[in-house]
């Protein structure tokens, strides 16, 4: 899919595209809708204001915020009264109605663009933000976003009179989160409450959905292109009304699994393709529905793609009069032309897999119109892929395994290469980091050659008097950037991870991101010996396998453990998506999971393994060649399983396996690794 230019490739692959956004939205067809929360009356703290005059709200303006100084006070009450005078000048009877037909309250100015007032100089940004606090305007989303409101949540807090609010607050600054995300969650909580025009205990997990979609909305607007404007924000302030206990028991535990659609109907895998004959598709429905026991939804959904979008669509447009299953030889020959080349124009190497399906179907209805003949019996046609339809298709097969063998060939001596990189990297990160923890604020250090010095910000420098971790930040001095250790630390110990784990143990990128603290197992011979097992669960060949882990392996998986038990917690139990079955697991100890901002502790995924694999090769790219273009690329497998990374395609996954299949004897390693030959 082509990228817009107003995106960044985030949340881009789940349905179809939301109304005002230019890419695919993860809202669209989730088991949730989103909508705004509903007050009646709406919350007034100060009265009704909508007609108040310009004087009274002024002298709130003044009155409301006792704490600040009087020079303050008289400032925003200048700012509150400029911001009105301006919008008298509009038609309308309230202040809101005035506010919806100026340009400020449609989003298409900011207010600082008014320029000061031109008797006190003051700015009039203030004062917008005064009108939003004491609730006399209620703005859209791209309105409050298009302007720059410094200390909202504080003001907006202090305002608003309500008890729930403040304890939200300070439940908020109780999480273990980052102070970045404490202040995301509660600014999101109070912009909520603004642009909604809502009280606290009126926000609904809908609302909450609807605030992240008009969020994204209104900043990829106002900020085309910029990382942060695709983002979903809301995430902190879900988890905070969820651990409150003010959302329903039944409502999920994360905002990102109340977006997830999860698995569709029988119905929705037809109905997407848009079948003309109602009749086929009320068979192609049973016919699933019958095939479902012995499918998963991954392959069923796989299932519904080859018969009912490259068969059954492309024979109605062939031929739109088509009547019933019998197909005539020319109308097969046009439609097996079709198949052969995508939509883009590339040539299909899986025209195989989609004639074995339309034979199956066939052969389907005659088998089971023997056994029910008054449901399949009035389908059976004869099936219309000839019997010569599949010569040489054993050596097509020879030749896909050929190609990733060769794939395999090609990536084999860089493995080393690869393993040495990340290793140096993860050692320097590492001692780098530890110096710089050790230096205080401003003292200068030499580390491999370069100067740096240790920066600690003054709201850091808060956060360590009160006890809090700070970021471990230092100025290089030879380049003069800004480095965040502690961040580059964490990145390349996973990507030590990550390459360490999939070399030593031969798992897939999937079966990595599944593995969990209770993957880890002992066998305990005869003599006393133990021997450390890594379990993985079936995935490919849908059979559970035992690896004996090697001490380098043991290493790796002990020092993952490590890292998540060092603030003295055990691992965190996460829930997993499985994009391909649509369902999330019980919340277990995975491994392969990070803390990742108000979200909290998030796996990894397949495609964020391939990124991370994938940018060390661009970084190797600059110094061997060999890496200059590699690609890591996703392989289907046969049968029932899911997609997943295969041993043609990844050079890490042909170390030493086997197959339990007895629990008396202890499993022994059937092949050797590749970082032995």
């Amino acid at each position: 899919m082509a990228r817009s230019s107003t995106t960044t490739g985030v949340s881009r692959r789940h349905g179809p595209i939301a109304e005002g956004l230019t890419f695919p939205s993860r809202f669209v067809g989730g088991p949730m809708k989103p909508q705004p929360a509903v007050s009646d009356p709406p919350p007034r703290p100060h009265g009704e204001l909508s007609e108040a005059s310009i004087n009274h709200i002024s002298k709130l303006a003044f009155d409301v915020w006792e704490d600040a100084s009087t020079v303050t006070r008289h400032q925003r009450a200048q700012a509150t009264r400029g911001i009105l005078q301006y919008l008298s000048t509009h038609p309308g009877h309230t202040w809101q109605e005035r506010w919806d037909a100026s340009p400020l309250g449609k989003g298409l100015i900011k207010a600082n663009s008014l320029g000061a007032r031109r008797t006190t100089g003051l700015a009039v940004t203030p004062g917008v933000r005064t009108l939003f606090c004491l609730r006399v305007v209620q703005p859209t989303m791209l309105a409050f976003r298009q302007n720059q409101l410094n200390n909202f949540t504080s003001l907006f807090i202090s305002a608003q009179n309500d008890p729930l609010l403040v304890t939200s607050e300070e439940h908020i600054a109780a999480q273990e989160l980052r102070l970045k995300h404490q202040r995301e969650a509660v600014l999101d909580m109070c912009t909520l409450l603004t642009y909604q025009g809502v009280a606290l205990a009126d926000v609904t997990p809908e609302s909450i959905l609807q605030y992240a979609h008009d969020n994204r909305l209104a900043r990829c607007r106002l900020q085309p292109g910029q990382p942060a404007s695709n983002r979903l924000f809301g995430h902190g302030m879900w988890t905070a009304m969820i651990t409150m206990g003010r959302f329903p028991a039944s409502t999920p535990t994360t905002m990102r699994a109340a977006m997830m659609r999860g698995q569709r109907t029988i119905e929705e895998l037809v109905d997407q393709y848009g079948i003309r004959d109602q009749a086929v598709r009320g068979l192609l429905i049973d016919y699933f529905g019958r095939r479902r026991a012995d499918l998963d939804y991954s392959s069923l959904k796989q299932l519904a793609l080859l018969l009912v979008k490259h068969f059954w669509v492309k024979i109605e447009q062939l031929n739109p009069g088509q009547q019933g299953l019998r197909i005539a030889p020319d109308l097969y020959t046009r439609w097996r032309e079709t198949i052969r080349l995508k939509d883009d124009g590339t040539h299909r190497r899986g025209q195989d897999a989609i004639v074995i399906s339309v034979r199956s179907f066939y052969y389907d209805l005659h088998t089971w119109a023997a056994a029910e003949p008054e449901r399949w019996a009035a389908w059976v046609a004869p099936c219309p892929v000839p019997p010569g339809e599949f010569h040489g298709l054993g050596v097509r097969r020879r030749k896909g395994t050929e190609r990733s063998a060769d794939r395999t060939r090609q990536r084999q001596p860089l493995l080393p290469v690869l393993v040495d990189h990340v290793e140096s990297r993860y050692d320097h990160a590492r001692l780098l980091l530890e110096r710089a923890d050790q230096a205080a604020d401003g003292e200068e250090f030499t580390f491999a050659g370069n100067t740096y010095r240790r920066v600690i910000s003054e709201s850091n420098q808060k956060r360590l008097r009160h006890g809090d971790a700070v970021p471990t930040r230092v100025l290089d001095l030879g380049s003069g950037e800004l480095r965040h250790i502690g961040t580059e630390e964490e990145a390349a110990f996973w990507d030590w991870a990550t390459v360490e784990t999939l070399r030593h143990s031969g798992v897939r990128i999937e079966e990595l991101c599944e593995l969990t603290h209770l993957s880890i197992r002992q066998y305990q011979r005869a003599n006393g010996e133990v021997i450390a097992l890594l379990v993985i669960e079936p995935s490919k060949t849908d059979r559970e396998r035992v690896i004996p882990m090697s001490p380098e392996l043991f290493h790796v998986i002990a020092s993952i453990i490590r890292r998540h038990g060092r603030r003295g917690r055990p691992i965190p139990l996460v829930s997993r998506y499985d994009p391909h079955d649509k369902v999330w697991s019980a919340p277990m100890p995975f491994l392969f999971q990070r803390q990742n901002g108000a979200i909290g502790s998030k796996i990894f995924n397949p495609g964020t393994i391939q990124q991370m694999i994938s940018r060390r090769c661009e970084a190797l790219a600059e110094t061997h060649p060999g890496f200059r273009g590699l690609k890591f690329t996703r392989t289907t497998s046969g049968g029932s399983s899911p997609p997943s990374w295969s041993t043609a395609v990844c050079p890490f996954t042909s170390a030493p396996h086997c197959s339990v299949t007895s629990a008396s004897r202890p499993p022994v390693a059937t092949s050797l690794s590749s970082t032995r030959t």
